[in-house]
Order: structure tokens, then sequence, then C-alpha cells
């Protein structure tokens, strides 16, 4: 049976590269072929911004509230069609089924509350120094924005930068990672759906190299946000200073999970648990390395592993906890980071191996695995894992943990399990990451500010200071004398 074949949205049309090649997709569970999409090249790139350039006085014309209606029905279609995506995100990507659901959701959610702030765009009037003259502050949009998606959330991410950017009128070229990009391209079904102008979302497929540098470097585009790793991020900030872009990057994370003395065990190892393993692992806000008190540290370690073992692994579309790794370089990166630990005198307390046999001989996979006696100069304990694996550090006290939690190039997200009052204050003035989860595991509102420090970012994105992000500021002196 002949693979589907997918084209691009451009201007409200579906076309093909201009060079005319081809990115075979494939799906992660069993290395078999699913799809092709174009392999889009500059000119490709050019096309879309053109499009969306074209696009974008009469869409930043209309008022907020009607674009919220466009966004508001966007979030409608991506709800009726739930069952379709979760599975084309399940197959593309590896995600049980159970979560590509909740992706579904958390997509809609990033839509629908950006649309309810199209009433709450504002700006400011302060007094002048000068009589009869007002000063006034106004929000626009930047014009053109370029976003880049990772493959761990395509859909979420869609959500999270399609909605803010629309609502203050901005236009819009996605590109989604080369290894998830069909449920971005059914998205773009929904668009034509529900009549969204021609130009005002472009939907663009090929590798970053090729078209994704085209888009940050080219004039047209007046801002760029991208959610990938550290290396991207440098190159798309390198590619920005040519036009001195405006940029936002949400990049990688090296969480710590903090578990002191006076925590409820059962709850922390339940959210250690979920906060590690939720979609392989490979989420920016993971629990990536684990400091447990030691007055505690056998009875946590106890109730953590039981649990981690009995995690299922295996074809998303059953009930299990993990699907595969996204791709092969992913799985060889876990099996380097685990080999490199093991040789440096870390202990494997569970699982530890790639799977390859009986139902695991085709796909890329890797056991829920738990690591003790890592140092922390190991790559395992400075680099992103993004897989399911974790180190467990037995700490003396709360110094310790702040002082060895603190020791990371990233800052995205950092836990911490404690009852202490005065402890939870020295946090905030001393646990140095942009997002803080106390006494609970992950996820991250659409209210909240999704944001790192040092190598995880600049910018950050949802609620209100996100949704400002994609606005810039326009001075006026009023006199009226």
């Amino acid at each position: 049976m002949p693979i589907p074949d997918y084209e691009m949205l451009i201007d409200g049309a579906w076309r093909p590269a201009e060079a005319g090649g081809r990115i075979v997709v494939e799906n992660p569970a069993n290395e078999n072929p699913i799809a092709t999409v174009p392999a889009g090249q500059a000119a490709d790139a050019e096309a879309a911004l053109a499009a969306a350039a074209a696009a974008q006085p009469s869409w930043a014309a209309t008022p907020p509230i009607e674009r919220a209606a466009y966004l508001h029905d966007l979030a409608d279609a991506i709800l009726h069609e739930t069952e379709h995506l979760a599975r084309t995100l399940t197959e593309e990507q590896g995600k049980p089924l159970h979560e590509a659901r909740g992706e579904v959701g958390a997509a809609a959610n990033f839509i629908r509350y950006a649309a309810e702030a199209a009433r709450r765009l504002q700006g400011d009037i302060f007094p002048s120094d000068s009589p009869r003259e007002q000063l006034w502050i106004q929000r626009v949009p930047y014009g053109v924005v370029a976003a880049m998606i990772a493959w761990n959330f395509p859909l979420a991410l869609i959500g999270r930068k399609c909605g803010p950017a629309l609502v203050t009128g901005n236009t819009l070229v996605l590109l989604s990672h080369c290894d998830t990009p069909l449920t971005v391209l059914e998205f773009g079904k929904l668009v034509q759906e529900v009549g969204l102008p021609p130009g005002v979302i472009n939907l663009v497929t090929g590798r970053g190299r090729e078209i994704g540098e085209a888009l940050v470097r080219s004039p047209r585009t007046d801002m760029v946000t991208l959610t990938g790793s550290v290396r991207a991020g440098r190159e798309v900030y390198a590619a920005a200073a040519e036009n001195i872009t405006t940029i936002r990057l949400e990049l990688g994370g090296k969480a710590p999970f903090i578990i002191l003395e006076d925590a409820d065990i059962e709850q922390a190892a339940e959210a250690a648990v979920t906060t590690r393993f939720a979609n392989c692992g490979q989420v920016c806000t993971c629990n990536e390395r684990m400091y447990v008190h030691a007055d505690i540290y056998e009875d946590f370690m106890d109730e953590f592993v039981g649990r981690v073992e009995q995690l299922r692994v295996g074809d998303p579309f059953t009930d299990v906890h993990l699907g595969p790794k996204v791709n092969r370089p992913e799985v060889e990166k876990l099996e380097r980071l685990v080999d490199g630990a093991l040789a440096g005198g870390a202990k494997v307390i569970t699982g530890g191996r790639r799977l390859r046999e009986g139902a695991f001989e085709r796909g890329h996979w890797y056991e829920p695995t738990v690591l003790t006696h890592t140092q922390p100069d190991m790559a395992i304990m400075r680099e992103e894992i993004f897989g399911p694996i974790v180190p467990v550090v037995r700490v003396r006290d709360f110094e310790e943990a702040l002082a060895l939690a603190n020791d990371s190039e990233y800052g995205l997200s950092a836990y911490l399990y404690t009852r202490d009052m005065r402890r939870l204050m020295r946090t905030v003035d001393e646990l140095h990451f942009g997002e803080i989860y106390v006494n609970r595991g992950i996820g991250e509102l659409v209210q909240g500010f999704h944001h790192g420090y040092r190598r995880s970012g600049l910018g950050g994105e949802d609620g209100i200071y996100g949704i400002e992000g994609y606005l810039q500021k326009k001075t006026l002196y009023v006199n009226y004398s």
C-alpha cells in the first residue's frame, strides 16, 4: 500500500517544494515509512515569508476580537479532531496514545488562552514634562514571525506559538521538525477549514540547515521563535544577527529534582516517576537529576525504584507508559551517556540497556533506568539526557542540594519537595531556574510563564508575559497645544 505524500501550506494552498525533493517520515516504533513531506529549501522559505508579509497588514488591521474568533474556531476544530490528531502524533513521534490525546487538548488550550487575551492587549499613557502633551506607549505586532518547533510536542508547540502570534496581529511561517511534520500538516487542514485568510499561517517542511536557516536570515522575517536544542539555538542566534532580528529561544533543560528529609515520600516518588518518564523522558522540563536527602534516601529509593520497575514499555497504541525514542541518534546518545557513567563508577539500579529483541527488534527502545554513584563531572550529570534515564545522588543537606542543582549550564526548570517554608523562601532567592515546581510534578499552566536562564534560552512563552513577547513598543509624544 503506498504511503501518503503531504505538501506544504503556503498562501492558503498546498504545494510541493520548488526543487521537488522529499523527506521520508518513519514510525519510531518499527522504523516503517509512513509518509513523505517536501524537502523545502530557501526558495520555499521566501515564498512562505512573502505570503506572510503580504497578509500581515490586513491581519493587523483586523480588530483583535475578530482575530480571536478565528482562534476559538481553530481550538474547536482541534478538539473535534482529537482522535485523528492523536493517532497521527503517536504514529510519527512514538508517545503513548493517551499522552497524545492530552497533547491535543494542550494545543487547544494554548490557542484558547491567547484568544481570550484579545481584549487585554494594552498600552500605557504617561504624563509629559511639557504642557498640553501626552506620552503614549503602544504595543504593536512585529510583523512576520518565523517559528521553529521541536519534535517532542509538535502539536502543543504549534498552539503555544500560533495563538499568541496571531492574536497580537502577526502572521506566521512555521517550520516543523523533519521527524514529526505530519501532525503539523494535519493541523494545516484545520487552518483551511476555519477559513483563516491565506498567508496568515504558512506551514513549511524541510531540514533546519536548509529551509530553517533561510527563514532566520531573510530580511522579511521580523521575529524568530524557536523551541529546540541548545545547538539549534546557537545557530539561530548567529543567523539572526545578520539582520539584528528579534529572537525568542526556548532551549534545553537539566532539571534538578530535590527531595528533602521532611518530604512526603510517596508523593515525591510518584511525581519523580511521572516527571522523568512522561513522553519517554523527552520533555525539556523533565526530572533530569535527583538529589535525595541522606535521612530518607533508602526509604525513598525503595518507593521510587519499585514504581519505576512497574513501568510498561511497548507499542504506544496499547496500554503502556513508555513508547520508543523518536529516532536512532537519540537512543544511541542514551547508550553513550550510560556507558560513560558506568565507566566512571556509576551503578545501574534498574534498567540500563537498549531493547533490541522480540517485540523490540525494530524501533528505538530503551529501558526505564535508574543510576546511582554518579559524579558531578560526568556527562550524564552535565548534558541533557532527554530519555528514560535518571541519576540519583544522596546529599547531606539542603545547602549541598542547592549547590549541586545550580551547578549547571542550564536553567529552565527545577523541583523541590519540602514542607519547610524557610527553605522554600530560600529557594526563591537561591535556586537559579526560570520555573520551580514545589511539592508537585511536571506540567506548566497556560497562564504561567515558561522561560529559562543561562543556556536554556531567551525570552519565554505562555501567559500574559508570553503574549507580550509577540508585541513591540511604539512611543508617541502627542502635543495638542
